[in-house]
């Protein structure tokens, strides 16, 4: 038996102003109540929220703040993500601190969710890191989910749990929910999925272990959830298989195929270009109208603000 202790934190963000204050406050509070935690972590954005004219540099205060919080409580410490100001672009960007306030990795959301968050550049770079004597640990960010070689390669890097900070305000999470669930037992893993409220999202956090089962599902309001989980419990279901039946992860290592898709030529990917441009609908597009949705040559010309929107995912 490996056990470690992590909280989610599912509380309310605010796109107006910082969070950093009300995130400091309800660490302390999950550390006065749940002193045996390790690990904390927050939904994506839940510094600032999800405009990017508070992207910051890092490293920079913000992540400096979150750097004293880790070493304040000697734990280890995911903030949720920031919009990162790298200059010429912008990023959606996870650090990942250890208990004595070291950043020993920040991840860049590789799949931003476009089309409606056109104003963030994708991160090319995985993220794994090892809690020393405990295991290994990945990081992904919200929409990365919906990509599953996103979690099939931490995982074949070794990833036994997967941090999914994530930021959904939108009617489909019910849908990710499945993913979640989804994603731990294809890839026989814990997945934390932890979501904002607010406007930070609409709850419904996520906590799944490597056999499929919900340890935890959050409501709509704010929520601490410190669980303990068994890291021996990963390594057994991959070793004997779910529930001591499927070994999904050897078979896939033993595949008798390589995939088309990702061969990325012009025949593998024929159909998917014949989709037509990544774009927002237009009004009068989604009720089959016609003359509404702008032509490629009209698309170019728009300017950024035309085509780019604020959700996150």
């Amino acid at each position: 038996m490996t056990p470690f202790a992590i909280a989610g934190i599912q509380m309310r963000v605010s796109a107006s102003h910082e969070n950093i204050a009300a995130m400091a406050h309800k660490l302390d509070i999950t550390m006065t109540r749940f002193p045996w935690v390790q690990m904390v972590m927050f939904s994506e954005l839940a510094a600032f929220g999800p405009l990017p004219g508070h992207a910051q540099p890092l490293p920079g205060p913000a992540e400096s703040a979150f750097q004293e919080m880790a070493a304040k409580h000697q734990i280890w410490l995911l903030p949720g993500s920031m919009f990162e100001d790298a200059g010429d672009r912008i990023y959606n960007t996870a650090p990942v601190i250890d208990p004595s306030g070291r950043v020993v990795s920040r991840y860049r959301k590789m799949f931003p969710f476009q089309p409606y968050e056109n104003h963030v550049a994708s991160g090319t770079e995985f993220t794994v890191f090892d809690v020393p004597e405990v295991g290994r640990f990945g990081v992904s960010i919200c929409y990365d989910m919906w990509f599953p070689e996103t979690s099939r390669t931490l995982v074949s890097m070794g990833a036994e749990v997967i941090l999914h900070p994530t930021m959904t305000d939108t009617i489909d999470r019910d849908v990710e929910l499945s993913i979640a669930r989804a994603t731990a037992v294809t890839n026989q893993c814990y997945f934390f999925d932890i979501n904002g409220v607010g406007d930070g999202g609409v709850g419904s956090s996520i906590i799944v272990g490597p056999a499929g089962y919900i340890i935890h599902q959050a409501g709509g309001g704010e929520e601490t959830i410190p669980v303990e989980i068994n890291l021996g419990r990963v390594r057994r279901e991959r070793a004997v298989g779910i529930r001591s039946l499927g070994q999904p992860l050897k078979s896939f290592r033993d595949r008798p195929v390589e995939f088309p898709a990702y061969l990325r030529n012009e025949k593998s990917e024929a159909y998917l270009h014949s989709l037509g441009p990544l774009i927002k609908p237009h009004r009068g597009s989604i009720a089959g109208l016609k003359g509404q949705q702008p032509t490629p040559e009209e698309l170019e010309a728009l300017p950024l603000n035309e085509t780019a929107g604020f959700g996150v995912r």
